[in-house]
């Protein structure tokens, strides 16, 4: 029996308690000599029919299994929570966090001394990571995969990003209910993530290039049988890791989250990915922080894939996926330590791209400069980002009256009101939508334009909120301001007519009012009662860290890789 390997005080034991362990796991029919002491590789699966992102998983857990066993492992799969993007209320980044708790604590508590993390839907893969992180064992990911382009009247359909497209032109008179019903059954064709590059996909893909997973994770279909192959291939590499002893703070340097940041520059990548990324960092006890971001800032996007172009994620693993991009970019990258233990180089030095309307190459891109933009300012001191990819160039630049929703029912209610006092240059300001205010921070800051609006041919305006927006959505639209409303940010005193200024190119967000004035609306303020006060959600909004943050808790920053010594019986 190894005396290195962390299995050995679980199974290894010769007295009650390892009896009592191994003659357990026993009942499921595993032999003697699968307690060896051979790699016991743990797989943290978020399969669930209420997830159906991640319906998919199932089948690749008995990949990934078929490839621990023949590599000379034990694999035993475990599940943990799993967060169903477009199913869960009041949203799913709520419970980002208890995931990453779940993982972490799963496994560090089982015997295990490798983990494989199988998600795919938005928050599961940064919360699987950021759980594993605090634990820091051998470690590496494979995703589900996107579904299959969407189909209606021989058109390609896009997750989310025509949705919003088509409920606007309803609302437009332009497209009949029936119509728009009808493309509901052709939109998701197959198991799998949102097959535009929204955040589950950009994750997958940032996972790629961070080199948490093997080569082509980010685009292979969820139903290509080469995502088994890779998943059998992730078995196999992850006991190896595990022998090598290579963990995931030895992958995860800083240089990997600049390449993260460069790369979804060009990806035209998911704003959500700056929240995930600070709150990995913070696992790992990387300094990241939004000035980091402008990393990105001039690379020009090269993917044309919605919501920042025309295509989808099948057109893009056919054109030659994250690899491909990677070789564009590879002048830019910097030198990283991948799960295979060498360099990044490795995953794109013969790659190709085999469909240039599909991949930009970097001489000519799609557009240039079109990595996130940091933008502060009196309303946002510590930061709000802005997606120019998505943006109308027009806006970017843009001084208007602010029209203030106190809160996302005030939202609701009004928004559609034919005599609501906006034209195409009020900015919409919606407040109470934070980590702290919603509670979760939700994907409502792509506001929808007013009605009376949308029948006048206006297709986007200027959004400011501190919530999030989905990966999939697209417009003028300035996210995560911080501190937030709730949390007695400066956006807690924005009134309807205040101007407010957005300039892209200087990086500020402005709220035109004298200072003084708003120290006499400080006096007046009062935060609205939280909207939870037992279990989780109140542990939640008591602890949660604001969105230049990450948005982790507070608690749970930073890891702990203490061995467990006390027994159960």
């Amino acid at each position: 029996m190894s005396k290195t390997r962390r299995n050995r005080n679980w199974y290894g034991m010769m007295d009650k308690d390892g009896f009592i362990r191994r003659s357990w796991m026993k009942n499921q029919g595993f032999p003697d000599h699968a307690f060896d002491g051979r790699p016991v590789i743990g797989i943290c699966n978020t399969w669930s029919e209420l997830t159906p992102c991640n319906s998919g998983l199932r089948d690749l857990a008995e990949a990934v299994k078929r490839g621990v066993w023949e590599a000379g492992g034990f694999p035993v799969e475990f599940p943990v929570m799993s967060l169903g993007e477009t199913q869960m209320k009041p949203t799913a980044m709520l419970f980002r966090n208890l995931l990453a708790m779940d993982v972490e604590e799963s496994i560090r508590a089982y015997g295990i001394d490798g983990a494989v993390l199988l998600g795919g839907c938005d928050k599961t893969t940064p919360g699987q990571l950021m759980g594993a992180a605090s634990v820091d064992l051998p470690t590496i990911v494979v995703s589900s995969g996107p579904m299959l382009n969407g189909k209606w009247k021989g058109k390609d359909l896009g997750s989310g990003t025509d949705v919003r497209k088509f409920a606007t032109a309803v609302k437009a008179g332009e497209m009949t209910l029936k119509d728009f019903m009808d493309t509901e059954s052709g939109m998701s064709r197959s198991k799998g993530v949102c097959m535009t590059m929204g955040t589950a996909s950009t994750m997958s893909s940032l996972v790629e290039v961070m080199g948490m997973a093997l080569p082509t994770n980010g685009a292979l279909p969820a139903v290509d049988a080469r995502r088994a192959a890779l998943a059998h291939m992730t078995g196999n590499r992850i006991v190896d890791m595990v022998k090598e002893d290579l963990k995931i703070s030895d992958i995860m340097t800083k240089e990997n989250f600049e390449n993260a940041i460069i790369t979804n520059a060009a990806l035209g990548g998911s704003t959500n990915a700056v929240i995930h990324l600070l709150a990995l960092a913070g696992r790992i006890g990387i300094d990241l922080s939004l000035d980091d971001f402008e990393v990105g800032a001039e690379i020009p996007l090269l993917v044309n894939c919605m919501p920042s172009g025309k295509y989808l994620m099948e057109d893009f693993c056919y054109a030659g996926g994250v690899p491909a991009v990677l070789q564009e970019l590879k002048n830019h990258l910097r030198s990283a330590k991948t799960v295979l233990g060498g360099d990044i180089s490795a995953y794109y030095e013969e790659a190709e791209c085999y469909n240039r309307d599909v991949i930009y190459s970097l001489p000519s891109p799609l557009k240039p400069a079109a990595g996130l933009r940091v933008l502060r300012g009196n309303l946002a001191p510590n930061g709000a980002i802005v997606k120019p990819s998505a943006a109308s160039d027009y806006l970017l630049e843009h001084t208007g009256p602010a029209y203030v929703f106190e809160n996302i029912e005030d939202l609701k209610a009004n928004i559609d009101r034919d005599d609501l006092p906006v034209n195409k240059d009020t900015i919409l300001v919606l407040k109470g939508c934070g980590p702290k205010g919603y509670p979760g921070m939700p994907e409502v800051g792509d506001m929808p334009i007013p009605a009376k609006l949308v029948k006048q041919g206006v297709r986007d305006m200027v959004r400011v909120s501190d919530a999030r927006m989905s990966g999939t959505a697209f417009g003028t639209v300035i996210l995560h301001v911080a501190p937030e409303a709730n949390a007695g940010g400066p956006l807690a005193l924005v009134k309807s007519g205040d101007m407010i200024c957005v300039s892209v190119s200087d990086g500020s967000l402005e709220l035109l009012v004298e200072e003084a004035v708003l120290e006499e609306r400080r006096k007046d303020w009062s935060p609205e009662p939280p909207h939870y006060e037992r279990g989780y959600a109140k542990l939640y909004i008591d602890t949660v860290l604001q969105a230049d943050k990450g948005a982790d808790l507070n608690f749970l920053v930073g890891k702990d890789t203490r061995p467990v010594t006390r027994e159960s019986h």
